[in-house]
């Protein structure tokens, strides 16, 4: 079952990066890169589950940190340049 979840998974996060790398506008790639962000606290948390261990939970909260920052710092370039 974990197999299957993470090759749903690496299905998605493919198509997020055709849509960060080929996105028409700037929030076309804001959008991928944040679902790309979430597919890869989705892989890191189904690994943990997996093994049982929370060694992964540590890297899910900075990735999720890391999500949550980057997602301001674009929306604020895309405010201040009026690209819409």
């Amino acid at each position: 079952m974990t197999s299957a979840a993470l090759i749903i998974l690496s299905i998605a996060a493919f198509c997020f990066l055709y849509r960060l790398f080929r996105g028409p506008t700037v929030p076309d790639r804001m959008i991928a890169l944040d679902a790309l962000l979430v597919t890869i606290m989705s892989g890191i948390l189904v690994g943990a589950a997996h093994s049982g261990s929370p060694i992964g939970l540590d890297t899910l909260l900075v990735v999720a940190l890391l999500s949550f920052v980057a997602t301001g710092a674009i929306a604020r370039f895309i405010e201040q340049r009026g690209d819409r």
